[in-house]
């Protein structure tokens, strides 16, 4: 169910709340030539400790402060649910200002809809961004997307389990985890290790194991290539070696990653790849864990799976200045570095990287902060992603069961984003 918060601000008082409704989703305040601005965010915490909503009141209460001609106005939503809301509100011609988005930047900017970091961010702020998110931020060698919040992923393995069934180190390779995985069996594990291919985020999960044989959503060349001869023996590879002989959950293909989660947070699971919000989870349920590289075929994974929210900038109010002037504001590496800190995130930019890497206080997510140069994000340029991305987390999880068929799991996938591509180009050039 969608959670949608209202944040009202104290510095900008009931009367730019009052006049914040009459402008709708954004304009000029008509008592005093001030502008505001709609922000639709994502609500990243978990409790009232860290609740977004704390960051943004503080933040545009500085902001006001500097910059008394511009308000902002904040609704959160929850991530799930804030895609289909911006939807709606374009449907609706209700465009916000500024919205956050796990993955539909490029089908707004193909429409024309976006303003592209060129026109709303500062030269500064543009070569802060990391390198790898700047490069996922893109449509046709233009970036819309501005990278908010990220996370990468790392094998994450109980401790005392490992200890159980005499287990030294972490798995390196496939075929050491699978040694691990049967040791952890022996002694009574119920997990040995978690596989979430259910629709919640399957596609990190393939994606994880994709990268670990040199494969992944896209070739070189930068086409989809789903069903390549690496990807297709990884998803072989899960099923005659991991799911077929009982060394995962039971049914990967209906288990979502929250419920592979909680089955770690409970001690049931001795493996399983995570994002950097599962260590202080972890830390809060007593369980004595380690982090890793992801194993790869043959070596350690030479990346791992990215994931970012990213800020869209919307036209249609024609407020370019404003939001150059906020976003710039919100970039400021104490901002960068609060977000992440206070909700387990990786930093998005190069300097507020660095000050988290110089503080110990930050020392867990420090591996997380280095692998993010090197992440591998899905491929959010292609306004078909969407689309293959759902498609691919309802059926991945076929290919891994007793009858499946990865080349025809994954073919079928490859065919359907290919056919979503040519569709969205097409309608591109129809258009005048």
């Amino acid at each position: 169910m969608q959670r949608r918060r209202k944040i009202g601000l104290v510095a900008a008082g009931l009367a730019t709340s009052l006049l914040a409704t009459l402008t709708g989703c954004g304009g000029e305040n008509p008592l005093g030539g001030e502008v505001s601005l709609k922000l639709m965010a994502v609500e990243h915490g978990d409790r009232s400790g860290n609740s977004s909503q704390r960051f943004w009141d503080k933040l545009i209460g500085e902001f006001r402060f500097e910059h008394p001609d511009i308000d902002v106005d904040v609704d959160l939503y929850e991530r799930d649910a804030i895609d289909a809301e911006v939807r709606e509100r374009v449907a609706e011609d209700r465009i916000p200002d500024l919205a956050q988005t796990s993955a539909s930047f490029a089908g707004y900017a193909r429409r024309d809809l976006l303003y592209s970091a060129r026109e709303v961010l500062s030269t500064h702020t543009q070569a802060s961004i990391t390198a790898s998110l700047v490069q996922a931020g893109t449509v046709g060698h233009v970036q819309y997307g501005f990278p908010f919040s990220a996370s990468t992923r790392a094998l994450f393995y109980n401790k005392d389990l490992f200890e159980q069934a005499g287990v030294e180190e972490p798995p390196r390779t496939w075929e050491e985890l699978l040694r691990t995985a049967r040791s952890l069996k022996a002694v009574g594990v119920k997990t040995p290790y978690g596989l979430p291919l259910g629709e919640e985020e399957a596609q990190a999960e393939t994606l994880n194991w994709m990268l670990g044989n040199g494969g992944g959503y896209l070739s070189d060349a930068g086409s989809y290539d789903i069903d390549s001869p690496q990807n297709v023996a990884t998803f072989e590879f899960l099923r005659d070696e991991l799911v077929g002989p009982g060394l995962t959950n039971e049914n990967p293909a209906t288990t979502d990653r929250q419920e592979v989660y909680a089955a770690f947070l409970e001690g049931e699971v001795a493996m399983l790849n995570g994002h950097p919000g599962l260590m202080q989870l972890a830390l809060e349920s007593g369980v004595r864990f380690g982090t890793s590289p992801l194993p790869g075929r043959t070596a350690p994974a030479r990346t791992t799976t990215g994931v970012a929210d990213w800020t869209m900038a919307f036209k249609e109010n024609g407020h370019a200045e404003e939001i150059r002037t906020f976003l710039d504001f919100v970039y400021q590496e104490r901002y960068v570095v609060e977000y992440a800190g206070t909700h387990n995130m990786l930093p998005v930019t190069t300097e507020a990287a660095y000050t988290m890497r110089e503080d110990a206080a930050h020392k867990p997510l420090w591996p997380f902060i280095e692998s993010l140069d090197v992440a591998r994000f899905y491929p959010l340029g292609k306004s078909s992603w969407g689309e293959a991305s759902r498609r691919l987390s309802a059926t991945i999880g076929s290919a891994v069961l007793g009858g499946g068929a990865p080349r025809t799991v994954l073919g079928r996938v490859q065919s359907d984003a290919v056919a979503g591509e040519e569709k969205v180009a097409a309608e591109a050039e129809a258009v005048p």
